[in-house]
Formats: C-alpha cells, structure tokens, sequence
C-alpha cells in the first residue's frame, strides 16, 4: 500500500472496535498490519486519512450499534474531512457482505473476518477511491439508520440458505436449518447506487486463524492479555448467527499458541486469557480425517477417549502453559458445556497456574428450553456436570449465563430456571433477555415472547442471583487472596461499585458500605474475577503502596453487592 499520503508525513488511521474480546483481538491483529505497513494510528478521528469501524453483529443491539457508529463516522467525515475513508470490517460486513454495500454507499471499503492481516492494502485503495468521491455530494448518499437497520432485518427473514448453513444442517435434525421462506431479496428503489463502488474483500465462508507471526498490536493492560486459540464454530444452537459469520471451528496448533504465550510473558503479562467460540472443542479439529459432528456429550466423549496419545486437546495446552516459567495466572473462557471431560477436570485441579474459574454458558436449565435452543446437553447432563466440577476442582468459581424470554418459554420452565440459580449458587452468573435474530432457527420459531416479559423475567432472575451473589461476597470476608492489581481507583470507579452495571446482569442495592468505601483505593481482581464481566476487589492502601500489574496478596475486610473491600496482608 501507498505509504504517505504526501511527503511529509505517514497514513493516519483511526479504528473504532465493537463487540466481544474474539472481536478485540481482530483489532489488535489490523492495528499490527498498519503499524507493519508504516501507518500512524491516531486516536483523533478528524487527523485521519481513514477510520475503521470493526463491528459487530451478535444480536440486534449489537447490530443497531454497528449501524450507528458507521453512520456517525460517515456524517463526521462529512463534515470536518470529506476526503477521509471509512471502513467497515468484521462480523456485520461478514453476515451481510452482498448486501452492505448497496446499502452503505457512503462506505469506501467493505473487508471480512479473513482479511485482518491485508488491512493495509484495503486501506490504500479505500483512501484512493474515496478521492474520486469527495466532489459528490452528500445527499446523494445519506441512508438513515432506520432505513439500514430495517433492511438488514428483512434480508435476514428472506435470505437462502449457503453452503455453509447445508453443511451445518447434517450436525442436527433433518429438520434444521429448513424453516426460513426461501425468496430471493430485493433491494428497494429508494437505495441508491454510488458512481464508484467500495471497496470489497470479504470471503463468502471465513478459514483465517491468527498464529504467532501475524503482527499484533495490544490494547489491552500490560499485565493481561487474550490469547485467541481456535476461530469458529461447529454448534447448531437455535438462537446464535456465529457460525456463519465466523464459520466452523479451526484451532490453532499447541506450539504456535505456547510460543505467542511465552512472548507475553517476557514482555510481563501477568494473566493470559484463553478464547474462543468453544475453547473445550480446541483440538479436536486437528485429528486426521476429523468430522464435525460429535457436538453431543455423548459423541464428544467418544471422539476424545480414541484420540492418540500424543494428540493435542484443551488439556494438553493448559499443561504445557502451566509448566511454563514464570508468575502468571491462565484463564479459559468460554467453555461448551457439552464438551466437558473428566480429564479437564483433572487438569484444571492439578495445574496451579490455571485460575480457579470456569465459564459455562448454560442458557437454561428446563428440559424443554434445552432441545428448543439446540444445546445438545440435558437437565440431568447439567445437574451431574456441575456436581463433578465442584467434586473435582474445590473452591472453583462457576460463572454461567442464561436467556430468558425464549420463545416457548412457559412460566413452569421459567420458574425452574429460578429454582436453578437458588439451589445451584454460581458465584458468577448473567442474564440476559432473549434477542430475536433473524436468519436462526428460533427467530422463525412460534411462541414469541413481548419485551416487556422478557425483561420482566430478567429483573426476577437476577434478584434471585442478586441474594446469591451477596452470600458468595460475604463468604469471602476474612479470608487472605491473591489478586492483580489494575491500578489505582479514581472516583468514578468507586462510585460505580455501588450502581449497577447492565452488561454485565447486575443489579445493586443501596450503598451500604460508605465508610468501607472512604480512602485511596486500588482496584484489583482476584481469580474469580475475569476482565471486563465479573466484580473487582477493591484494596484500601496509601497511594504507590501497591505495584500496578503485579499480584499482591489482601485480606478481605467487607463487601458491597459484588465486589470485596481488602487491604494488604
């Protein structure tokens, strides 16, 4: 790619990111291609030759949010640099690559979930057929928000089935896959088509995995760190988009993986962050003559026990990063349920440097709920499972999500999921209120719920978790741990340890802990307290008394709904 945009000085490129750590680590990878390549990154959108909007498209929200962001990068464009790109990449351009640009004309460049690492090039040419533009006029192309959101929603009800989702069907029943009205989308007059078509790079079914030589720019903290270990995935749950916008689950090797791990370390990161769509299916994908599906307990636990002696797994990965040298907590997230082995268990147990946390998204816990969403996993398969990984790994931490407002969700499977979250205690639990996605199975299922039902059901679920969570918070009280320090608090972040907090499912009494909360304070988070979604423990300490990005060991002096008040051992 062009280098400068003239000779005095480098591109300059700003980058808005949406959406999960998967997607941040996409972010990461472009920011070390441009950086590569020679560009300048700026955080000032106004000085740059082109901005990337990296978006999301989980569910609606997600979505409308993408939409809004492109839109406001577009009208700032517009009116402070009308010669400056703007580029959409990620899941949003992934889910709807025929369509977007029709719909977006304002948009200079279009890239895929494969092109992360050749966003340099995609830059270049955006910038160049953006010059050919600036003497457009904006109305030309303005499309407001409404009417994008609107259409992306009807494309998805009327869209054919690809290969992809052919291919996905053979996982499930006979029956998936087949209840969308197949009728070939037509884009409305009103939409209007640019002189100069953006650029377009985006593969109709993403094979792109990181390794350790593509370039990578962090943003997380120094002392952490996520480490994606395989891209995809292989389930056929009835509410989720994900695999076909991410495609089917391909892991990364062991070696590559422990080589990026190591290098983490030497630059001294203190906690590394395992992700991926289904971390617990990492490896399987890598056995000769493979087959995708064996998503079931049952078919999981076969494939696994005939795998080779040497062959690579989850827990051949958490044993060799457990040897490694160094002081370092090892975190997975985003484990399958269905893909849980006694082995695991074993290795999660004997592997001190892997924290003593698991998140599980469970979804539901009602029989009925369960073949509804496709999650392949039984009350009873659940109830025994949770009962095996406390048996197995004591003081291990569970965090767990679950929807509500499903369709077909009757007050019966709703209040057993109640009964699920009283008796089961998760030391870490959010709720969420189920999203209509058009394109899945269950967008198009009947006994739709109203909003008002699903949120209603999601303020139940979490007061009865809010009880649980104050018990676990309480249990802590007098008790040493070990804990990373984030830095030092300001006061918005202790204000905040008393509101709520709606993503991450929380809800907060009235503060009734104000003399705890008076003093300089550092912020910190102990193993059962993962980056960004879980509660922190906030250490009462003189300023500069505790090193930020290093562990420290606290004892626990009081708690407010969800997170601890320590001071230093």
């Amino acid at each position: 790619m062009t280098k400068k945009i003239s000779s005095s000085r480098p591109l300059r490129v700003g980058l808005i990111s949406l959406g999960c750590a998967k997607n941040l680590v996409d972010a990461e990878i472009m920011l070390g291609s441009l950086l590569k390549s020679g560009v300048e990154i700026t955080n000032d959108a106004a000085s740059a030759d082109a901005v990337i909007v990296n978006t999301c498209s989980f569910i609606d929200s997600a979505q409308e949010e993408s939409v809004d962001t492109i839109l406001e990068s577009v009208e700032l464009r517009d009116a402070n640099q009308r010669g400056q790109a703007v580029i959409v990449s990620g899941c949003l351009s992934q889910r709807f690559r025929e369509e977007l640009p029709k719909l977006m004309p304002e948009v200079d460049a279009f890239m895929g979930i494969d092109q992360v690492a050749q966003v340099g090039d995609i830059v270049g040419k955006a910038i160049a057929n953006r010059a050919g533009k600036v003497g457009i006029q904006n109305s030309e192309f303005r499309i407001q928000k409404q009417k994008v959101v609107g259409h992306l929603n009807e494309l998805e009800k009327n869209r054919p089935l690809d290969e992809h989702e052919k291919e996905n069907a053979v996982r499930g029943t006979e029956k998936f896959g087949k209840t969308k009205t197949v009728i070939g989308a037509k884009l409305p007059s009103s939409i209007l088509h640019p002189p100069s078509s953006p650029v377009f790079d985006v593969t109709q079914r993403p094979v792109f995995i990181p390794d350790f030589e593509t370039p990578r720019f962090r943003l997380t903290p120094k002392h952490f760190a996520y480490v994606k270990i395989a891209e995809g995935c292989n389930h056929p749950c009835s509410f989720c988009i994900i695999p076909r916008m991410r495609g089917s689950h391909r892991s990364r090797t062991q070696a590559d993986i422990v080589k990026e791990v190591k290098a983490l370390i030497a630059d001294g990161v203190k906690e590394i962050n395992l992700i991926s769509q289904d971390s617990t299916y990492y490896g399987l994908d890598l056995r000769p003559n493979h087959s995708r599906a064996i998503s079931s307990p049952e078919k999981f636990n076969a494939a696994a026990k005939s795998l080779a002696a040497d062959a690579t797994t989850i827990c051949t990965l958490l044993r060799e990063l457990n040897a490694l040298k160094g002081d370092f907590w090892i975190r997975l997230l985003y484990t399958h349920p269905a893909h849980w082995t006694d082995e695991l268990i074993q290795t999660i147990a004997e592997c001190k440097k892997v924290a003593c946390y698991i998140d599980i998204p469970l979804q539901h816990i009602h029989e009925n709920m369960l073949e509804r969403m496709r999650r392949e996993t039984s009350q009873q398969y659940i109830v025994d499972l949770i009962k095996r990984i406390r048996a197995g790994i004591p003081g291990i931490a569970l965090r767990t999500t679950f929807i509500v407002g499903f369709p077909g969700e009757t007050e019966a499977s709703f209040n057993a999921l109640l009964d699920f979250i009283r008796e089961t205690k998760f030391e870490r639990l959010g709720v969420f209120a189920y999203s209509k996605e058009d394109g899945t199975r269950a967008g198009a299922m009947a006994g739709q719920l109203s909003d008002k039902v699903k949120q209603k059901r999601r303020e139940l679920a979490m007061a009865a978790q809010h009880k649980v969570a104050i018990a676990v918070s309480e249990s802590f009280v007098g008790r040493e741990i070990k804990v990373l320090i984030e830095g030092e608090a300001n006061a918005k972040q202790l204000q905040g340890a008393n509101v709520s907090s709606w993503e991450h499912g929380l809800i907060r009494e009235t503060d009734q802990h104000t003399n705890q909360m008076k003093g300089h304070f550092f912020v910190a988070r102990g193993e059962a307290d993962a980056p960004d979604i879980d509660g922190r423990v906030y250490v009462r300490a003189a300023k500069g008394a505790l090193p930020v990005g290093q562990f420290a060991k606290v004892k626990v002096i009081g708690h407010t709904d969800y997170d601890l008040i320590a001071e230093p051992v």
